[in-house]
């Protein structure tokens, strides 16, 4: 049985009131959690030891919104992976199509991301997805297997990552795309990671991201090989976002 994720991408917003009111809704309507079940936290840089501190004693996880290629050195405003786990991160996302469209990054600059996080223990949450232009042009596949490829091309031990499937054309738009076919995206990326990975791909969560909500998520969940989701706006509504953690720990 794969492990349900529920992870909330709080990209570039809150401050230190906000987060800390938000983060404690969230201990209190969240459960202890179940063994196969996980909620992580993605805040801004800046808030990541606030949040540390706060959930330390939960079952709660923290992660960052992305991690230098590099080891430590001179690369000013850049995050290594070890400052990462030093302030209490396990997660981190690679790859988020807001990076990929805004920051210029490459499958070769992600694969790099990738690799390090893994190498140091970070567990990485690889974001993958196609441009509308892309999905019109009927290239969502071919999109997916060059991002895939780039990152597994010489890959030869499977560690602990996840997935996530956010076609850039949902994300933020009220846009989303049918369970069906949500479906249909991540049994064809579990078909990639089989030929990498055979048969312990089935381990291998891999989650949905694109304006996800309360009310369509037990339609996501309920497809075979969908493990969870990235939530964007959503995450800021602790309500919701408490709700949608109910339908995973279970």
């Amino acid at each position: 049985m794969r492990k349900k994720c529920l992870l909330a991408n709080w990209k570039m917003l809150g401050d230190t009131q906000q987060i800390s009111t938000l983060v404690e809704q969230l201990i209190v309507g969240i459960s202890s959690g179940a063994p196969n079940s996980e909620v992580v936290l993605f805040p801004p840089a800046p808030y990541l030891r606030l949040v540390a501190e706060a959930i330390k004693a939960t079952s709660i996880a923290l992660g960052a919104q992305t991690v230098a290629e590099f080891a430590p050195g001179a690369y000013t405003g850049e995050v290594a992976a070890e400052m990462l786990i030093d302030v209490g991160c396990r997660y981190v996302l690679v790859g988020h199509s807001e990076r990929r469209t805004l920051f210029a990054e490459n499958d070769a600059k992600i694969s790099g991301k990738f690799s390090r996080a893994m190498k140091l223990g970070l567990i990485p949450v690889l974001c993958i997805g196609e441009t509308l232009k892309e999905w019109q042009a009927e290239e969502t596949f071919a999109v997916l297997t060059r991002q895939l490829t780039a990152v597994f091309a010489e890959a030869n031990d499977l560690k602990d990552f996840i997935i996530a499937y956010e076609p850039v054309w949902a994300i933020g738009t009220g846009k989303v795309a049918s369970p069906e076919h949500v479906q249909s995206v991540h049994r064809f990326i579990r078909a990639i990671l089989t030929d990498v990975f055979h048969l312990e791909a089935q381990k291998i969560p891999i989650v949905y991201g694109g304006s996800v909500k309360a009310q369509n998520f037990a339609a996501l969940l309920a497809m075979e090989d969908i493990d969870g989701g990235l939530i964007g706006g959503a995450s800021w509504q602790a309500a919701e976002f408490i709700e949608m953690s109910k339908m995973c720990l279970i």
